[in-house]
């Protein structure tokens, strides 16, 4: 699906056998019950490999979210007007910095899948380890 070339030079540190690359590290907040729906989205645009591992991926334990929808929302859950709590789980992928590559995970991998008006989606710039190999 994508071979990601690591970085070299001043953009990549080294550590004994770990190379660390800069790269996305994307969070999204998740009902419980789209979690499965939301990582086979992922999948089915990005293999999110690392090393020689595919399909690497965080989740986090069940929080509580909370949020009112106001006038013009089509909420999935939860009234207009109204204080809405819920259970909720932090999905976390990381790939290499391809600005390409990030707008297919999300348009692609995660906004058809996720059942939110507006997926709670956030993206930092970090570093990964990738095994020494690439």
């Amino acid at each position: 699906m994508n071979a990601a070339r690591p970085a070299h030079g001043r953009d990549a540190c080294f550590f004994p056998d770990v190379l660390l690359q800069p790269a996305y590290r994307i969070s999204v907040w998740v009902p419980p019950a789209h979690v499965q729906r939301v990582l086979d989205g992922i999948a089915g645009v990005d293999d999110l490999r690392v090393g020689h591992y595919d399909r690497v991926a965080w989740i986090a334990a069940i929080g509580t979210e909370q949020f009112r929808p106001l006038a013009g929302a089509e909420p999935s859950q939860g009234r207009i007007g109204e204080l809405e709590r819920g259970d909720s789980v932090c999905v976390q992928v990381c790939i290499l910095r391809d600005a390409e590559r990030l707008r297919r995970l999300v348009d692609e991998g995660i906004r058809p899948h996720h059942p939110w008006e507006v997926p709670a989606i956030f993206v930092d710039e970090t570093m990964m380890p990738v095994g020494a190999e690439g």
